[in-house]
């Protein structure tokens, strides 16, 4: 398991799919805010979930996201779409409505900063968010992740158009444990 200081990151297990795909799947609202993908009636089922236990593969680095201090599942996270001739990966999250507010958030992206420049030896990190989803570009930002740019009215979500930012961190630029400081 990577440990932060409030959660840890380890390997999704098929116990976690039931959890997962109810809390965040089949909350459309949620999850029409969190993926370019339409949302679509899906069975919690391991052939077709998005929250099921995988092989690793070069291409993603799925999560599941463990409160530290109850053991406790808090959410999912991951590296995805990792580009290994550019070194470069994007980074996601999303928290079970109970675990959200708790200041998770910021935790999980230092170590899935850690995992992707240290273990993974990545070069760049990138991450898009709706414009309004003050809650991650926060975490973005204590984490040390800079704007680098606005797509106007590029997502759809819940019947209307909406602005995404995109944020990027150079592993070069990367300061672990900055947000911790006072």
């Amino acid at each position: 398991m990577l440990r932060g200081t409030k959660i840890g990151l380890r390997a999704r297990r098929e116990s976690d799919l039931p959890v997962l795909h109810a809390e965040l799947y089949d909350d459309v609202e949620t999850r029409s805010r969190a993926d370019s993908r339409p949302w679509r009636p899906l069975p919690p089922d391991p052939a077709t979930s998005p929250f099921a236990a995988t092989e690793p593969d070069d291409d993603a680095a799925p999560f599941a996201v463990v409160s530290l201090d109850h053991d406790e599942l808090a959410g999912a996270a991951g590296l995805w779409g990792i580009d290994t001739h550019n070194r470069s990966a994007h980074l996601g999250m999303s928290l079970r409505p109970g675990f959200r507010g708790r200041g998770l958030a910021v935790d999980i992206v230092e170590v899935l900063c850690a995992y992707g420049f240290t273990v993974r030896g990545l070069h760049r990190l990138q991450l898009e968010t709706l414009a309004d989803n003050t809650a991650m570009i926060r975490a973005a930002s204590r984490a040390g992740f800079v704007q680098e740019g606005r797509l106007r009215r590029a997502a759809w979500v819940n019947g209307e158009f909406a602005d995404e930012v995109i944020f990027g961190l150079l592993a070069e630029d990367w300061n672990p444990g900055a947000h911790e400081r006072p």
